[in-house]
């Protein structure tokens, strides 16, 4: 059994060795923002309507449809607005973490994070790390008003602003 002595001689070397330990948590990828830990890539596939976005034009409804490929792998089309209006897109997506997705558009490689969706899947909100854009996808065309709050929650607490939000 040790010493109090002992114990006094140790005490002050642990303390000494602790304080020199970078204890600093790294910092977060993007401050304040985090995609959906339990992300489940096969649930999230099938066909999303957008319900309303952020930094993104309005121009009429539109939706997109996710196809598994492959583990962690979708094929995704679908239309998005662009300078003269709708138009449709193909592109490969692939899952690169929890929640979070690239895809390749024409612009490039586009990072979405699925910020959250409910228990079901019947709505998700998805945006970029950068906070350049983001996304309200329902399965349906029609959101129900609890749902939509949700989203706007979810929007506010990972840094967006709701009053930002364009309906399709």
């Amino acid at each position: 059994m040790p010493r109090l002595t002992d114990l006094a001689v140790l005490l002050p070397l642990v303390l000494a060795a602790l304080a020199g330990c970078d204890r600093t948590p790294p910092a977060p990828e993007t401050p304040g923002m985090s995609s959906a830990a339990f992300f489940d890539a096969g649930r999230f596939a099938d066909v999303w309507h957008v319900a309303a976005t952020i930094g993104d034009p309005a121009c009429g409804p539109h939706a997109e449809t996710w196809a598994v490929t492959g583990a962690g792998r979708y094929r995704v089309t679908g239309t998005v607005c662009g300078p003269s209006g709708a138009r449709t897109f193909a592109t490969e997506a692939a899952v690169t973490g929890p929640g979070r997705i690239e895809r390749r558009m024409p612009e490039g490689t586009e990072a979405l994070w699925v910020l959250w969706t409910d228990a079901d899947y019947r709505i998700a909100v998805i945006g970029t790390p950068s906070r350049h854009f983001a996304r309200i996808l329902s399965r349906t065309p029609e959101v129900r008003p609890d749902l939509m709050q949700a989203a706007r929650d979810v929007l506010r607490f990972n840094g967006y602003d709701p009053a930002g939000l364009q309906p399709h």
